[in-house]
């Protein structure tokens, strides 16, 4: 395909690719004053993005597999889809239960988004091409996640709009996707036998959201030693176990266990996983650092995390360009990996009281270690697997990022809440207001504009200092994914699209089969296992 083919095709994945960043970042600076508007709790804060995010983690699997038997233009635009009912749920919505379940459908969607736009891409370009092309997504990324706060926290700001509009800004974006998908994007679709292990998928899914539910609820609903913990943390141990003895002996299983065997598919899972921590630590509660320990409105929340945005806009796209004029890319994850763990370090020193200019460089080099890191391990993984295995492998690694997001959103929200909790109870002693006084703003999101002033610097300082301590625990998993990456074995980049190298692979397939023993014509293309007629769609 020539790059305008190319561009024509990406256009409505790049529209999708919008609306599932534009649904998480949206909400980023607005969501103090949609908790606070809806009487919710420092719990539900938390749960308002993990629940999109733990239906994104636990359904990336599922599509991934989906792509591999059905046409994967029609499941993109199932998934937006989705996406447009959920948006105009939560819009509507009159409580925080409602917005959570309306988030857990735009968390679906989101995730057919994540894990498909990936692989169309890995489908149609060539691994020696990608990364120019996914410096255009990393752009596309970046574009969405500084649109999103700024649009949220303009929309929140402006009394004759309000929140509501945070959710039904993304609809109109997700039907140009639909539309443009419908007209640019031609894929050939595999016809075979469809198989699907919906017994798997059913303890994929249910185990993941046991144990993702004990993340967000322990500490908060519950200690962390409790009867609840023991209970969420063995039914989810179980289901797993029980899907790892389903999958191993399922003929289309969901995860092929056997990709694991590839070194770097396995050691790029492990980073993606560390680097979903990093990335959702860093852009769900610097928000709300800004505008409750910094007391900045929600537009100009938005407007404080250029630098971290700024930073991941330039490090993917340079970043993209030269692995695709030189094809090295190994230096690239182990630089960014480094920066990315001396940025985290570096946050971990922030309070109330940080200046803006220290703290825009401590964002830059967060955002410039995540660029570097996050298509390029997505690129890594997809080179080196046959064509055949790139929806798994793409799914996998989307899953596992999405899983470190969830997972570092759900641990870190219980941990603030605590810290909080603590700082404020020390605060109020030390200023001589009884604890009975506070409110109850130990777990519920404080209205900074309706604090008196004593009780506006308690809560300051709590903010401050607990979203510093956060950081500091994320630092040692960016060390880990560092240590991933370095394992890592530099393969050259192949010159051919998914697309082709799969028709060869079908091709080899064809012709080494066995002669059957009735007698049949060997080597016959519908009797090849591997072996499909293709159609465009």
């Amino acid at each position: 395909m020539s790059n305008r083919q190319i561009l024509q095709a990406m256009s409505g994945l790049m529209a999708g690719m919008f609306v599932a960043i534009l649904a998480g970042t949206v909400v980023a600076n607005a969501l103090p004053r949609i908790i606070a508007d809806l009487g919710a709790s420092q719990s539900s804060y938390t749960w308002v993005v993990t629940s999109e995010l733990l239906a994104m983690t636990a359904t990336v699997p599922l599509w991934g597999k989906l792509a591999d038997l059905f046409n994967q233009k029609l499941l993109l635009q199932l998934s937006l889809g989705l996406f447009v009912v959920g948006s105009l749920v939560a819009g509507f919505s009159q409580d925080v239960v409602t917005l959570i379940i309306s988030r857990v459908i735009q968390g679906v969607g989101a995730g057919g988004l994540t894990a498909l736009a990936q692989i169309v891409m890995a489908a149609i370009i060539p691994p020696r091409r990608l990364g120019k092309y996914a410096g255009i997504f990393g752009a596309v990324f970046a574009v969405g996640t500084v649109a999103g706060p700024l649009i949220g926290g303009v929309l929140v700001d402006t009394s004759w709009l309000g929140w509501r509009w945070c959710f039904f800004i993304g609809v109109p974006f997700a039907l140009a996707g639909i539309v443009l998908l419908q007209r640019t994007l031609k894929l050939p679709t595999v016809r075979r036998q469809v198989r699907i292990d919906w017994l798997g998928a059913f303890l994929i899914v249910a185990g993941v959201c046991a144990l993702l539910i004990w993340t967000s609820l322990a500490g908060n609903s519950f200690d962390w030693a409790s009867w609840q913990t023991a209970a969420l943390v063995t039914a989810g141990v179980v289901l797993l176990v029980a899907a790892v003895f389903v999958e191993s002996r399922a003929a289309e299983p969901i995860i092929p266990l056997d990709i694991f065997r590839n070194r770097t598919v396995s050691l790029t899972t492990l980073a993606s996983f560390f680097v979903g921590i990093a990335m959702f630590a860093g852009t769900v509660f610097l928000s709300q650092y800004f505008q409750i320990s910094l007391g900045k409105s929600p537009t100009v929340a938005g407007l404080m995390s250029l630098p971290l945005i700024g930073g991941l806009l330039v490090s993917s796209t340079i970043a993209g360009q030269i692995i695709s004029a030189t094809g090295k890319w190994k230096i690239y994850l182990v630089s960014g990996a480094v920066v990315m763990t001396a940025g985290l370090g570096l946050l971990s020193t922030i309070d109330a009281d940080t200046h803006f200019g220290l703290l825009s460089v401590y964002m830059a080099f967060m955002g410039i270690g995540v660029g570097m890191l996050m298509q390029n391990l997505v690129l890594a993984a997809q080179n080196d697997v046959p064509a055949h295995e790139l929806g798994a492998a793409t799914s996998v690694l989307s899953f596992f990022r999405s899983l470190g997001g969830t997972i570092g959103t759900s641990v870190l929200g219980a941990i603030l809440a605590n810290r909080v909790a603590d700082e404020m109870a020390k605060g109020l002693a030390e200023n001589g207001i009884p604890a009975a006084g506070g409110g109850g703003h130990g777990s519920a999101v404080p209205d900074m504009t309706k604090l008196p002033e004593p009780m506006k610097n308690i809560v300051e300082h709590a903010y401050g200092v607990a979203t510093g301590d956060l950081f500091l625990i994320a630092t040692p998993f960016a060390f880990l994914g560092l240590l991933a990456v370095l394992f890592i074995r530099e393969k050259p980049l192949k010159t051919t699209s998914g697309m082709e190298r799969l028709a060869a692979e079908d091709a080899a397939a064809a012709v080494t089969v066995p002669a059957p023993r009735d007698g049949s014509e060997p080597g016959a293309p519908d009797t090849a296992p591997g072996a499909a007629g293709l159609r465009k769609d």
